[in-house]
Order: structure tokens, then C-alpha cells, then sequence
């Protein structure tokens, strides 16, 4: 059964998570997937006794690469800005290959995604591969915030996308909320690959019956339905063990077994009209930012 085929089904009533079920993650059968940053604090001895969590994604790389030397452009407004963002630079990626190393032992699921920032596609993906350093069995995921300014335009993320592709022979999934996810659906022929990626659908509500079938998404691949932003000490949808009330936490649209086999699969969603494309890395013309 291919990817497509899992989250159709899913939908039509294959396996315990479908999209028109109120609150899936109340369904014991249901895998579960933690992401998390590096400010959020893990014991990962108590976060491991949750049987349920099948799977782990951290942030990886934002934007674009810290400055070393911190001279010319820089994110830091100062030399000792430029200076403590890089080591906390080196920090996070330290914490991001531990954890890596914590979860794969415990034979949880990992994946790593990409925070899109303004700037250079090109250069944000190379930096996400340099960061995330993914094998082929490790899920890859765009994070895509908002439409604002300060987040990567959607033509920059369909060249980002090409990139992932380019380098490593598969693509990776799109994590976004409604709002830009209805605007991708809508707009879907002039932006073939987003448009065709497996969703990851952040959206804190009980229930999503009436968003799925969306555009070319026939349901979710994880929907993010709990995180710091409907989370309390007095109520939660759900808690993690060994976390705090900022963890996010995300069900699977597909159950455990299928979860496995196609979470690093990389494949496009079908679609009516054929595959874009791919240019090699070297013609597409470079713009500096």
C-alpha cells in the first residue's frame, strides 16, 4: 500500500486514526509522536515509559547558518550578539545529535525539520542537510509558520523542496497550520510540490472532520493537536511523561505498522498532472541574500 493509499484509507475507515474521529488520540491504538526544540525539557527515562510514542522529531536548522567569524551580515546586532548566537548554535546541534542518539536506542522513530526563515533556499537547505545529517531512515519535514515575512515565501520553500530532493532522493513533508495549508490547497497548481507533500497539520481542536479531504490531501500524515497552546497544569489533551506543558504532541493518520513503513519515505502525494521537473543543483541560478 503506498502513502496516498494509507491516508485514503485511513480515512474511510482503515486503522483506528481517521480524520473525521473526535479526539483519535483518546484511541489507545493510535501511534503518537513528540516534537520538540531545544528549551523544551525531556526526561527521557519517564518520556519512555509512554508506550504509545512511536516516533520523534526535533528542530534542526533555522534559516540560515550562524556567522563563526561574524563578520559582514550577521544575526547578532552586535560582535557579542553575533558571538553568544553561535554558541548557542553549537549547543542546540550538540543537544539535537544526543537526543537523536536517545531516541534511535530506544527505537523510537526520528525526524528532524527545517524552521523556514527569509532568505536563500538554496543555502536553507544545504544548511538543513549539513544540520540534521539524515539517513534514509529518518523523516524530513519543511516547517512553514505563517505567510508573513518573517517566514520563507512558498516559491522559496517549492525550491527548498527541489533541493531535498536533489541531494538526497526524497521529500521531505510540509508541517503548517489552516490558515497556509488552505492557501496551498487552494493555489495548488502554482505550487505542485508543496501542494503534493505529506501534511503534518497543526491545528488545536477536538475535532478536524470537516477540513479533510483538503486539496490534493486526502487526510493528514501527523496532525499536531496538542502543544503549549491549549496545554495547561489543569488541562491538557495529553500529557507526556517527563515533560512539561510545552511539549507538542502529534497523532499519526496511520496505524503503528504503516507508520514505520512509510514514515521516511520521502514520496510525493499523486496528483492529476505529471511530476515537476527536478533541475540539477548547478542550474538553478543563484541569488544572494
Amino acid at each position: 500500500m503506498g502513502l496516498v493509499a494509507a491516508l485514503a484509507a485511513s480515512l474511510i475507515g482503515f486503522g483506528p486514526a481517521q480524520a473525521g474521529q473526535k479526539q483519535p488520540w483518546k484511541d489507545t491504538r493510535v501511534p503518537l509522536v513528540v516534537d520538540a526544540y531545544e528549551l523544551n525539557v525531556i526526561d527521557w527515562q519517564k518520556l519512555l515509559t509512554d508506550k504509545r510514542i512511536a516516533g520523534f522529531i526535533h528542530k534542526a536548522s533555522d534559516g540560515l547558518p550562524e556567522s563563526y567569524t561574524c563578520t559582514g551580515q550577521h544575526a547578532g546586532d552586535t560582535f557579542a550578539h553575533c558571538k553568544t548566537m553561535w554558541r548557542k548554535y553549537a549547543v542546540s546541534k550538540e543537544l539535537y545529535q544526543t537526543r537523536r542518539l536517545v531516541a534511535r536506542g530506544a527505537g523510537l522513530l526520528w525526524g528532524a525539520y527545517h524552521l523556514a526563515r527569509p532568505g536563500n533556499p538554496i543555502d536553507q537547505a544545504h544548511h538543513f542537510l549539513d544540520y540534521a545529517e539524515p539517513d534514509e531512515k529518518d523523516l524530513m519535514v519543511l516547517d512553514i509558520e505563517d505567510l508573513g515575512s518573517k517566514f520563507m515565501s512558498l516559491e522559496d520553500a517549492e525550491i527548498f523542496v527541489r533541493h531535498i530532493k536533489a541531494r538526497t532522493g526524497r521529500y521531505p513533508i510540509l508541517y503548517t497550520n489552516h490558515s497556509v495549508a488552505r492557501y496551498i490547497a487552494a493555489l495548488r497548481k502554482d505550487y505542485p510540490l508543496l501542494s503534493r507533500l505529506p501534511i503534518w497539520y497543526a491545528r488545536y481542536k477536538p475535532d478536524i472532520a470537516s477540513v479533510f479531504p483538503m486539496g490534493g490531501w486526502p487526510n493528514y500524515f501527523l496532525w499536531q493537536f496538542s502543544s503549549a497552546t491549549n496545554c495547561s497544569k489543569r488541562r491538557c489533551p495529553y500529557r507526556v511523561p517527563g515533560t512539561l506543558t510545552d511539549i507538542d504532541v502529534n497523532v499519526a493518520g496511520v496505524d503503528l505498522d504503516e507508520l514505520k513503513r512509510i514514515w521516511a519515505k520521502g514520496e510525493l502525494l499523486p496528483s492529476d498532472t505529471p511530476e515537476p521537473t527536478l533541475m540539477a543543483e548547478a542550474t538553478i541560478p543563484y541569488e544572494p541574500f
